[in-house]
């Protein structure tokens, strides 16, 4: 047992105080000449070879362990990592390449209720986006080592997790991504998480290029936790949330375990206060005796002023379940398997409409907002053994599926309601539900994103002439996707569409799939005592793009049993999703639209598309690992990534050519209320090469006080910076990058990020405190309603709403505080207060001419603080 005074918080490598107990780590013949090797156990506690395997799921059930709400010391060290490498018995500080662990303690003391925030207020090197547009704005995707979310792979116990249906259609740094969503899994269900801050696509296929995220879920055979949290944005009055999550464990029979996690999620609408400046008297005085509106306000009501919501979180209620378990089967072989599902329904914001909309509907105007009914599953099951012609195996297989339906509420069509609207089917102004009415809510769209991935994996462990050890794995891989669109409902999309969120019309809709064949081999040697050296080789073949082969090497010595050196270099690939190759769009907002063009179709190849490519990178990382006095740790490492072909956002048009491809992919726009510059038309392409620089220091400190308690200190670095190398041209020869897109992609993540963490205990009191720094980013941003449309833009035509003169805007460095009190009543209660960003920091305003209708005062597209300012909570923690 554990005693309540040794507690430790490690931000960047703490580790989970009920372990997750690795069958892989634990198996396999030890060998003399390496201490990353142990002897084996008892085959029911036998794991898989492969890495997309190794988080184990053994029979043998563990010891009871009284389970409490904060970290105990020494658990970094007692943690096998299973990610990025084959080899067992490794620690997080004794891998080659940089792998950290945060525990479940660490995620529930940064106060947030979402793992991806939870994630983004611990690791330095993760972020996310300030504020999602769209449907987008209802997924929450992390960004990692400056790369997008496509560029991160999320694994779950070492399995491939599926994406997102819910791709981000709108411009920015997270254009086209359908990351997998870290959400969809119980917070309570998740005993620690692996994060490898390398380049991995040789072990692991398509995605690990930035880093990967392995998910590793709680297998105990006993106990029960339940926690219940609530908080609000205290400054704003709003944004109230609670969760109540619950997870326990069963034996089944003598040798299994059945592990079951629980949450119910809800979060209210947190609104940025703003000003819609079209209101009447928010025009600037010379609004009409210049050339704002050629001499006319537009739009110009007498409304609230607070009316306009669309900078704004969602609302949202989630509940999720999953069910982890293990059993033994026969003698040396283990039977496994994990199932998730996730029920999520959401609202966001869209902008305001004005009175002038849609009179006979909303006589004061409406605010649409965009709904989202989401399900999300999945489902593994497996076998693994440790003696086929003395080989660890393991035969896995996986579904995953997540299914969306994306709509529209307090809205309305204003094409039916307009006079030129028609019910003669040959008008090109046809109705298929008739004229002089429009329903106020409808169903956008839905799609569906599924894969299907089978593995076969080995593993031995041998000496090379008696003298060199060696671990030797290789294995196989089939992946099915399939990705499904369905149109929405006629009135969604016809005659301009509904306003808020234009459907999807049946031009958009379609079926596609592809197979994925993988095959690996994997050698990690010990030439010397102390040097470990390890290479992997992986050749996949795509049925839509083609073939691809990965190489990657990393060695690591310890020139002391203080003092270690390690590197890495790698080759890596992320072929396009089906959604970024086939996804296409409407957005019609009250004076503009903008058009996402799949890349197949005429309209965009008429633009200059062509067919995508896989992306490539080439990655190299060095570097220290020390331990200067007992119980300090320093870990730094540099990195390079060269990143070619990546697919952007591009080839953007604006006014009548973005006009002529919308109509030609069968959509038509509600011409007489839209402004023609600001409609645009753009599509994904293999527009970009970048190389992302930076440098990666984390150290931890535990300071013991005896009877005084126990401080634990810990900081984490990350120093980023991404260029753009190549701007790539379309089949007209224009450039596909604007000023706009390349800051998108290069200086949209924080120039750096630290984080500063203090925990102290004494007695039943626990006192956490962190300081955030988040560097500086900048954007180019758009000339919007307030800019004079007589100033020209020096490459030709109107400053507002230009495609090529933008407004640069730097978010400068902001630090944020969090404080959380804990106090433990007994080894079953312990009630925790706290604040996040206590002192309510919020992003820099923008100007009023880059402020669209005045509502967003700040840059969304930032990956820097957020726009929800200062959040107080409290929480409630009963284990038994």
């Amino acid at each position: 047992m554990k005693s309540r005074h040794r507690i430790s918080l490690l931000v960047t490598t703490a580790v989970s105080v009920m372990p997750c107990m690795s069958a892989l780590a634990a198996t396999t013949t030890a060998h003399p000449a390496t201490r990353h090797h142990s002897a084996k156990p008892s085959s029911a506690a036998h794991s898989a070879a492969h890495p997309a395997a190794t988080t184990a799921t053994p029979a043998v059930v563990a010891p009871r362990k009284k389970k409490t709400d904060v970290n105990f010391t020494g658990e970094a060290e007692t943690i096998n990592v299973t990610t990025g490498t084959h080899a067992t018995n490794r620690k997080a500080r004794e891998s080659s390449s940089p792998v950290s662990v945060i525990s479940a303690a660490t995620l529930r003391h940064s106060g947030m209720m979402n793992v991806a925030d939870a994630l983004t207020r611990t690791y330095a090197s993760i972020n996310v986006q300030a504020m999602g547009a769209d449907s987008s704005a209802l997924t929450s995707s992390i960004q990692m080592r400056g790369l997008g979310p496509n560029e991160v792979l999320v694994l779950v116990d070492g399995k491939r997790r599926h994406n997102t249906a819910n791709i981000t259609a709108d411009a920015g740094p997270q254009f086209g991504s359908t990351g997998a969503d870290l959400n969809t899994i119980p917070a309570s269900a998740i005993d620690h998480i692996e994060v490898l801050e390398d380049g991995a696509a040789a072990m692991y296929g398509s995605d690990a290029i930035a880093g990967v995220v392995n998910i590793i879920t709680k297998k105990q055979a006993h106990g029960m936790h339940t926690s219940v949290q609530t908080g609000a944005n205290a400054y704003n009055g709003d944004g109230w949330q609670y969760k109540v999550d619950a997870d326990g464990g069963v034996k089944w029979g003598n040798d299994g375990y059945l592990h079951i996690s629980g949450e119910v999620y809800h979060t209210d609408h947190m609104v940025v206060g703003a000003r819609d400046h079209r209101l009447i008297g928010s025009w600037p005085n010379n609004a009409t005796t210049t050339g704002y509106y050629n001499g006319v306000v537009p739009n110009a009501m007498n409304v609230p002023a607070d009316s306009n919501k669309i900078m704004s979180t969602p609302e949202e209620t989630r509940e999720s379940l999953a069910i982890d378990f293990g059993k033994t089967i026969t003698e040396g072989v283990n039977f496994y398997g994990l199932i998730t599902y996730m029920h999520r329904h959401g609202e966001a914001y869209e902008n305001y409409r004005t009175p002038a909309i849609a009179p006979t509907m909303y006589p004061a105007g409406f605010s649409p907002l965009e709904t989202s009914e989401e399900n999300d599953y999945a489902a593994t099951l497996g076998l693994k053994g440790d003696n086929f012609f003395g080989f660890d195996w393991d035969l896995s297989t996986t579904y995953g599926a997540d299914g969306n339906k994306i709509g529209n509420k307090n809205t309305a069509n204003t094409g039916m309601l307009a006079s030129t609207c028609s019910t003669d089917p040959t008008s090109s102004y046809y109705s298929t539900d008739g004229c002089g009415w429009s329903p106020s809510s409808t169903r956008a769209e839905t799609y569906r994103m599924a894969q299907w991935t089978n593995n076969l994996d080995f593993r031995r462990q041998f000496n090379i002439a008696h003298t060199v050890p060696m671990t030797l794995a290789f294995g196989g891989e089939h992946r099915l996707e399939t990705y499904q669109i369905k149109a929405g409902t006629p009135p969604s999309y016809e005659l301009g569409g509904t306003q808020g969120y234009a459907g999807l019309g049946p031009n958009s809709a379609g079926n596609w799939s592809r197979d994925i064949w993988a095959a690996y081999v994997d050698g990690d040697f010990h030439p010397l005592k102390h040097w470990d050296l390890d290479f992997a080789g992986r050749f996949e073949h795509y049925t839509d793009v083609g073939n691809t082969e990965n190489g990657k090497v990393s060695t690591r010595y310890d020139v002391t049993s203080k003092i270690a050196l390690r590197g890495t270099i790698s080759t890596g690939f992320r072929a396009p999703t089906l959604a970024e190759q086939h996804y296409s769009a409407m957005n019609v907002d009250p004076t503009g639209a903008s058009g996402l063009l799949p890349v197949s179709s005429t309209a965009a190849r008429v633009l200059g598309a062509s067919a995508l490519k896989p992306e490539r990178s080439v990655s190299a990382s060095g570097g220290i690992v020390v331990e200067p006095v007992k119980n300090f740790h320093v870990e730094a490492d540099v990195y390079q990534i060269n990143l070619r072909d990546r697919i952007v956002g591009g080839g953007t048009v604006k006014g009548e050519s973005a006009i002529e491809a919308i109509e030609a992919m069968g959509y038509s726009l509600p011409l007489n209320s839209i402004t023609a510059d600001n409609v645009s038309a753009y599509y994904m392409t293999n527009g970009a090469s970048t190389r992302t620089q930076g440098l990666d220091i984390k150290a931890d400190y535990m300071i013991r006080f005896h009877n005084a308690g126990n401080l634990n200190l810990s900081m984490a670095l990350d120093l980023n910076r991404t260029r753009l190398h190549h701007n790539g041209t379309d089949t007209n020869g224009n450039p596909l990058l604007n000023a706009q897109n390349i800051a998108y992609i290069t200086t949209a993540y924080p120039r750096s990020k630290i984080i500063l963490n203090a925990l102290y205990t004494v007695g039943k009191w626990d006192f956490n405190v962190r300081q955030t720094r988040y560097g500086e980013t900048t954007s180019m941003l758009t000339y919007y309603d307030w800019t004079d449309k007589t100033l020209p833009c020096p490459s030709g035509g109107s400053l507002a709403y230009s495609n090529s003169c933008f407004a640069q805007f730097k978010n400068t460095p902001r630090w944020l505080t969090d404080i959380e009190v804990g106090y433990r009543f007994n080894s079953n209660w312990h009630l925790a207060i706290g604040a996040n960003n206590i002192f309510n920091v919020r992003p820099r305003r923008v100007q009023q001419v880059n402020n669209s209708r005045g509502a967003q005062i700040y840059d969304q597209f930032s990956l820097q603080v957020p726009i929800t300012g200062g959040y107080y909570y409290g929480r409630i923690n009963a284990n038994f």
